[in-house]
């Protein structure tokens, strides 16, 4: 790698030049991911693509002017000091506002380089055309503002924030409630029976963190091969698993820490308390993201997790 400071006049231009197209590429990246979900969006991106394949056309119409027709390859990850980018425009389904950040960041940082270069520069025609660029880079958060308002209406932003919406309730929200309430109730009842056939806190907080994990590895794997989310919109099956096997996991092992307490009733007393919240957050979290009806949500939750617990005080106490 060279320090930024040890470029010619030349190099720096190619540089520029591989910035811009690597930038137009970067953007339809992202319009093509959004086209489907986020089409306004996608517009928006379309005209930045085109606004850099401009300048690109700018700087190479320069270069050529000046060196000729040969341009070296010289790449961001050639030169020390660059913020080195994750591939976020390979990543689908996108995310729209970590997009809009990520394109903020590249706006930034490409009129940041514009300026380093304009320093650096000694040729006055090459020196103007960078504090041209510069400008027009940091130019480029009013132009997106610009197309937003003319592409990106206020009916077309509705709608995809509601797209958004739906789009993370079901790749995160509804996988993570379904191991949520299936940690949180289908681990009571071998929890308490073993709680009170044994009345040992040991012994009880082994049981439930066999049967939190097991049942977290379970359903982690349920969710990620139930459907590749190709045609129901529920996003990359692993992704689904993991949050699905985690909030299992965390749902029994909610109720099983407290198990660690040396006292049997002390520590039962804490896992009953910790039941009472379980069930709330769910019955809330249905409520909220499920248009469930909270007084039915809650009542749902809370028969099941009862019936449940008290199968488990029977058997464990026969």
């Amino acid at each position: 790698m060279k320090r930024f400071a040890e470029l010619t006049e030349q190099e720096i231009l190619a540089l520029a030049i591989t910035n811009e197209d690597e930038d137009s590429r970067i953007y339809r990246g992202f319009a093509e991911g959004l086209r489907k979900t986020y089409p306004a969006s996608a517009k928006v991106f379309d005209e930045m693509a085109e606004e850099e394949v401009r300048h690109r056309t700018m700087l190479f119409d320069l270069y050529r002017s000046k060196f000729g027709e040969y341009l070296p390859l010289i790449r961001r990850q050639d030169v020390k000091g660059f913020i080195q980018k994750k591939p976020l425009w390979l990543m689908h389904p996108l995310n729209l506002d970590e997009v809009r950040k990520f394109a903020e960041n590249m706006e930034y940082e490409a009129a940041r380089f514009y300026r380093r270069a304009t320093e650096s520069s000694r040729d006055a025609s090459v020196r103007q055309l960078l504090v041209e660029l510069a400008e027009a880079e940091v130019e480029h958060e009013s132009l997106a503002h610009k197309l937003g308002q003319q592409i990106l209406t206020p009916s077309a932003r509705a709608t995809e924030d509601e797209t958004a919406r739906r789009m993370f309730v079901l790749q995160y929200v509804q996988p993570g409630l379904a191991g949520l309430m299936d940690g949180s109730v289908s681990t009571l009842a071998p929890l308490f029976a073993a709680a009170f056939a044994t009345h040992s806190t040991w012994e009880t907080f082994l049981v439930g963190l066999a049967a939190s994990v097991g049942a977290g590895i379970s359903m982690g794997f349920a969710e990620a091969l139930s459907d590749d989310g190709s045609l129901t919109g529920r996003g990359a099956p692993l992704v689904r698993g993991v949050v699905c096997g985690v909030m299992t996991a965390v749902g029994g092992l909610g109720h099983t820490l407290p198990y660690l307490i040396p006292n049997f009733w002390t520590a039962t007393a804490v896992a009953i308390a910790v039941v009472v919240v379980e069930l709330a957050a769910i019955s809330y979290i249905r409520h909220r993201f499920m248009d469930t009806p909270f007084l039915a949500a809650t009542f749902q939750v809370i028969v099941g997790g009862a019936l449940v617990f008290a199968a488990g005080i029977l058997i464990g106490s026969s």
